[in-house]
């Protein structure tokens, strides 16, 4: 017998409503293996390395690197800074570095987003990496091409020492290759380039051709450990070697960069 013509609108439409099903279970299995993702690469992955960490100070307790919220080596310091806060600022904009952007989930999704189509972002956010019990006081970057993939960027914390009556700045000095995921945590993260040296001098090269270095001195053997991993588990290698760039006071400066 041939189906009546109502049977087959009807056949229809029930097709029509299990395919109409079939793509929102699928949507809602792509949601709730986002939400999964980001509820173990930023909470429980986290935790489990703090809790880990916590047994094994060894590894928390590195040498003249920087460490991560949840305990592991961050980035080798690389360079430092003696002068004011302010005449950090002038004299790394100076030299072409832009201040970073603080993280943000806002910022996170932009940064994505600008990498994915290519955007340039300037002012791109930088994680947090820890030194004497905080994160970074300032941070700095120069981007590379139309997508903020690749860039320059350092992070500097202010120390108790001073130089000449001006406190002098630790900072780590690197090169993000490109955006990917952590090889500890699985969050979304710049993965770095080995040579932090060539960070160091760009820094301190920079610097003197802006006119804001009043003198540049090495530290030899400031590392004893050459090579290292950060916390997205990159590796690093170094010269042992730390810059020291002591920047001009403000009565230094010509009065053409005074403004």
């Amino acid at each position: 017998m041939t189906p009546e013509p109502e049977s087959k609108e009807r056949a229809v439409e029930v097709a029509e409503a299990q395919r109409r099903r079939r793509r929102v279970a699928r949507w809602r299995m792509v949601l709730w293996l986002l939400v999964a993702w980001a509820v173990a690469a930023y909470l429980l992955v986290p935790w489990i390395w703090k809790v880990y960490f916590r047994h094994h100070r060894a590894f928390a307790d590195v040498q003249r690197v920087t460490h991560t919220a949840d305990g592991h080596p961050g980035d080798p310091l690389n360079i430092g800074l003696v002068g004011t806060e302010a005449q950090i600022i002038r004299a790394m904009t100076a030299a072409g570095w832009y201040p970073a952007d603080p993280i943000t989930f806002r910022s996170s999704v932009r940064i994505v987003a600008d990498s994915v189509f290519r955007r340039p972002d300037d002012e791109a956010p930088v994680s947090a990496l820890y030194l004497f019990g905080r994160k970074q006081d300032l941070a700095f970057e120069q981007p590379v091409g139309d997508s903020p993939r690749q860039r320059h960027h350092v992070r500097f914390w202010r120390s108790e020492e001073q130089e000449s009556g001006r406190p002098l700045w630790l900072g780590a000095a690197t090169f993000d290759e490109r955006v990917g995921l952590s090889y500890t945590t699985g969050e979304v993260t710049h993965h770095i380039g080995p040579d932090v040296d060539a960070e160091r001098n760009r820094i301190a090269n920079e610097l003197e051709k802006a006119d804001w270095a009043q003198e540049v001195y090495w530290i030899d053997g400031f590392h004893h450990r050459l090579e290292g991993r950060n916390g997205g588990g990159d590796p690093w290698r170094t010269d042992g070697r730390l810059a020291v760039v002591v920047l001009k006071d403000r009565s230094d400066v010509p009065k053409q960069d005074k403004r």
